[in-house]
């Protein structure tokens, strides 16, 4: 039985930027997703903590990534997304799906999917529900 972990089948792998954003100091939880994510054969990239929007824009559009997800712990995502989601605009990509994760309400997170947040992963999302919606996102968008 194939696991949803399995490298996947295409020869295209799907880049990933994973960014901690502004002054949350936990970074436990992303390094878990990052880990999941290239154990299913992404290529990953971490930014680290203490990152701004525009340098996390800035490592994406250089990076080419597939998907740009961010993760905050610190509330904060109410004024962090919006700047982010206008700096992809400004930088001409807005192809990159950007994901949000961490801790926030059910109404927020369905605040950010109508800003343009592609997907909000909550704290208690499973990893392979977490693959499986990256990779599904990604076919969806298509070829950019």
């Amino acid at each position: 039985m194939k696991s949803i972990f399995d490298k996947n089948d295409s020869t295209e792998v799907i880049r990933v930027l994973i960014a901690k954003v502004g002054l949350d100091g936990h970074d436990r939880g992303v390094k878990i997703v990052a880990r999941c994510l290239r154990d299913a054969g992404m290529e990953v990239i971490y930014t680290g903590l203490h990152r701004t929007p525009e340098e996390v824009v800035t490592s994406a559009v250089q990076e080419d990534v597939d998907v740009l997800g961010v993760s905050l712990l610190s509330g904060a995502h109410m004024t962090i997304f919006p700047k982010i989601i206008e700096l992809l605009k400004v930088n001409e990509a807005e192809d990159i799906l950007l994901l949000g994760g961490g801790v926030m309400s059910d109404d927020d997170a369905e605040s950010l999917k109508k800003m343009g947040v592609s997907e909000v992963l909550l704290q208690d999302t499973p990893p392979d529900l977490i693959v499986e919606t990256v990779r599904r996102l990604v076919a969806e968008r298509g070829p950019r």
